[in-house]
């Protein structure tokens, strides 16, 4: 492990966050002091275990407005968005609904799209709307597409590539007037945007914790309680979680879990004044050294660490990444296989191969520092640069 002073500055926040140290102090006593299962009611360290998990579940649920016993904690965003829609669209089948009809977006990141393909095979429908070059979604899409009974919506509130952020309120009235149910992955969102799940008409949501300064292995799915949503669960076991996600609680993650949705809601505004100072500082300094880049996705419905960058003169992305070893940044979504394909989220706004292929995503967070912008700036621009006159020689 490289120590702090020899460590590349890091602007990939949407791949991964840092756990904060308050995150990790939270943590430890639940490694060390009290180890016990939190299903092990019958003991004072089992029933100890069973409140912290509780305050968590707690301070997750203020993060998104909902009540506690609404939360049900899973491994992370990619289960939870699993259980959401093919749990909704399974109980639906079982209790004999006529709605088949499943609709997503086609910028959504791969565990939707693929659950949602993978209920074709259940005799589904999918349907995967197309976004406009500003990565929205137009809301009569949507409306056209509910003209056919459907049983889900799914929506991205924040894109995890281009920090397009959607009209969530807006999209989840259209859904609920047709009938529909509204799930949002909201793993790139919370923390980063207000969420308020009653006032927003959300019926599901999917968090991952280490989006937002938590531990890695823990997420939530919110269920809504009234009018209540019902699932069928993905897992057979002991009925932990509502009867949703069996399995043992893991304490110490949820406890970090917890605490990172305490401080991302006392912190929220504030990081995201300082992070937006910061990604303008570093914009501006790259624009200096990169004549024409282009940012991708929509300026103004944009979360604050986000920019997606194509570069100019047909400058491969990866080769600048290369060049320049100091910079921790990314092509794409860090969740897809590990073959280098270009981004579909890309394609889909229409760029071509060879600009998505020429692309980088940055993602600044609570922890850059001015120091790390300037000289990841400074190193992105001299990477383009050398590669620019290799080019012409």
């Amino acid at each position: 492990m490289r120590d702090a002073a020899n460590r590349p500055a890091y602007l990939d926040n949407h791949a991964t966050t840092p756990a904060d140290p308050r995150v990790l102090a939270a943590m430890r006593p639940w490694w060390e002091a009290n180890f016990a299962n939190p299903a092990s009611i019958e003991h004072a360290l089992g029933r100890e275990a069973e409140a912290a998990v509780e305050e968590a579940r707690a301070h997750v649920a203020a993060l998104i407005g909902a009540e506690a016993r609404e939360v049900i904690f899973t491994s992370g965003a990619t289960e939870s968005n699993n259980l959401a829609i093919k749990g909704a669209a399974r109980f639906a089948a079982g209790q004999g609904s006529g709605r088949r009809r499943v609709i997503t977006v086609a910028t959504e990141h791969k565990c939707v799209l693929e659950s949602v393909r993978d209920l074709a095979a259940e005799g589904f429908e999918p349907v995967i709307l197309p976004v406009g070059p500003d990565g929205l979604l137009d809301p009569e899409a949507l409306r056209a597409a509910l003209e056919v009974p459907t049983v889900l919506v799914s929506v991205m509130a924040v894109n995890n590539e281009i920090g397009v952020v959607q009209d969530i309120a807006g999209l989840a009235v259209i859904a609920k007037a047709a009938g529909a149910l509204f799930h949002t992955d909201a793993a790139q969102a919370a923390g980063r945007v207000p969420i308020d799940v009653a006032g927003m008409g959300i019926d599901l949501l999917s968090l991952s914790a280490h989006k937002l300064y938590g531990p890695k292995g823990i997420g939530a799915l919110y269920v809504r309680r009234r009018p209540r949503v019902r699932l069928a669960p993905l897992l057979s076991g002991g009925g932990q979680e509502r009867g949703l996600r069996s399995g043992t609680l893991p304490a110490p993650l949820v406890v970090g879990f917890g605490e990172a949705a305490r401080i991302a809601r006392l912190e929220m505004a504030l990081d995201e004044g300082r992070i937006a100072g910061q990604r303008e500082r570093f914009l501006a300094a790259l624009e200096a050294g990169i004549p024409g880049l282009r940012v991708n996705g929509s300026r103004e419905s944009r979360v604050a660490g986000n920019l997606n960058i194509t570069l100019p003169g047909g400058v491969d992305a990866q080769e600048v990444m290369k060049a320049a070893p100091g910079v921790c940044v990314s092509t794409g979504s860090a969740c897809s296989s590990a073959s280098i394909e270009p981004s579909y989220v890309l394609s889909a706004l229409g760029l071509p191969e060879a600009e998505a292929r020429s692309t980088l995503r940055i993602g600044i967070g609570r922890f850059t520092s001015p120091a790390e912008v300037d000289r990841a700036a400074a190193e992105l621009a001299r990477a383009w640069q050398g590669l620019r006159r290799a080019a012409a020689e």
